[in-house]
């Protein structure tokens, strides 16, 4: 079983690499939900996540032999990185394998760090099987991402520091997805005060761990489907599950709707750009997933920052969506001159601005001198959508919603 005494070890080592990141007390999140609400800005480690403390501590205890063979990892992101850059400071040869549909940046990311990529398979399964394969036929050290104690001894000196910089904390909270994150951090912060509260969070989509808590055994999902990748595993490791069982307080699961929203809040009102992985334990606060008490000073861990341009560009549209803020909406003209003139009028009467139109006229489903047309605006919330839509029909447009 993992021990404090690990942790404390790790300390110097992953200090070689890694940076202590700030833990930042937030006005806006602490005004929303009533907690005194202080973020521990992980995005903001190198290589944009906690990845690197694990996989440094790894490394570290390599003998001289296993040094000499080398490293290697599958990953299709945070874990890359780290491996790829621990490596690099360590003057080890790592190879990564990642799935051929690894976003190019991540790809280009992990191979500036001196790493050699491998692309291989279309999915994780096929990138670790090869991996193991080179593990066997090169005699190198599989780095796991979160099921070794090393890794999660390296992973909670994150706890060391939020229990340092925030001695009076009452709650830490903490996503998981194969668990070495939570193992570590409860390890250290439970050694410190076995009262503070160590909270999990997993997205509703991807919650193995949530699952084999329940049923008091490891669990594997059939499929897991959240836009917090970097926490979308579908069965807990056994040295994980352990530690977790005995020092996690509770685990809650949030949806990613909710995820959605609370990246755009942390974008828009705290110039702090995450990735669905790392809002999930600020959404968890928010949401009100656990109970907590006025005033209780609260640390969520936002664990990375490494978020794929394209997957932000949706996260956004969606969480601007929850919000209200985005309307995309169908309605049908008469095609004549002039119907989209008083169509805009109402729109324009209403207070909405339009991002874009779109004109369909070839449709079957249509009557011959009718047109459909598709809006996209921009609204002040779920109030202001009801006021538009009320005005349309109101006007004897049939509206539909399309998001």
């Amino acid at each position: 079983m993992l021990d404090v005494a690990d942790v404390l070890e790790a300390r110097q080592r992953v200090m070689e690499v890694a940076r202590r990141t700030s833990l930042d007390y937030s006005h806006t999140f602490s005004k929303t939900t009533g907690a005194d609400v202080y973020l521990k800005l992980e995005n903001l480690q190198r290589t944009g996540s906690f990845k690197i403390r694990g996989a440094t501590n790894k490394l570290a205890h390599l003998d001289d032999d296993e040094r000499e063979a080398g490293v290697v990892t599958a990953s299709a992101g945070n874990h890359a990185q780290g491996v790829a850059l621990a490596a690099d400071r360590a003057g080890i040869d790592a190879k990564i394998v990642m799935p051929e549909y690894a976003p190019v940046s991540k790809v280009e990311a992990t191979r500036s760090y001196g790493a050699e990529v491998i692309l291989h398979g279309i999915d994780y399964d096929a990138a670790q099987e090869k991996a193991h394969e080179l593990e066997e036929l090169e005699g190198r050290t599989y780095v796991h991402a979160f099921d070794d104690y090393d890794v999660m001894a390296g992973q909670g000196t994150l706890g060391l520091e939020i229990v340092e910089d925030q001695p009076d904390v009452e709650t830490v909270v903490v996503p998981i997805g194969g668990g070495g994150l939570i193992s570590g951090v409860a390890t250290a912060v439970k050694a410190n005060d076995p009262e503070t509260r160590v909270v999990g969070v997993q997205a509703e989509g991807a919650s193995a761990m949530a699952q084999s808590l329940e049923k008091g055994e490891r669990v594997e999902t059939e499929a897991v489907d959240t836009i917090a990748d970097g926490i979308a595993v579908g069965q807990p490791g056994s040295l994980t599950f352990e530690v977790v069982k005995e020092r996690v307080d509770e685990i809650v699961t949030v949806n990613d709707a909710a995820i959605a929203r609370t990246l755009v809040d942390l974008l828009e009102r705290s110039k702090t750009l995450v990735e669905g992985a790392g809002a999930i334990a600020l959404t968890a606060v928010v949401e009100e997933a656990f109970d907590y008490e006025a005033e209780e000073v609260i640390v969520p861990a936002l664990c990375g920052g490494n978020i794929d341009l394209n997957v932000l560009r949706n996260v956004i549209t969606r969480g601007l969506v929850e919000d209200g803020r985005y309307l995309k909406l169908k309605t049908t003209l008469e095609d004549r001159p002039g119907a989209l003139e008083r169509l805009i009028g109402i729109i324009a009467d209403a207070r909405a601005n339009i991002f874009g139109i779109e004109h369909e006229r070839t449709s079957l489903e249509m009557s011959v001198g009718a047109t459909e047309v598709e809006l996209d605006l921009e609204t002040r919330g779920h109030d202001h959508v009801a006021e538009l839509i009320a005005a349309l029909e109101a006007e004897g447009y049939d509206v539909e919603i399309l998001v």
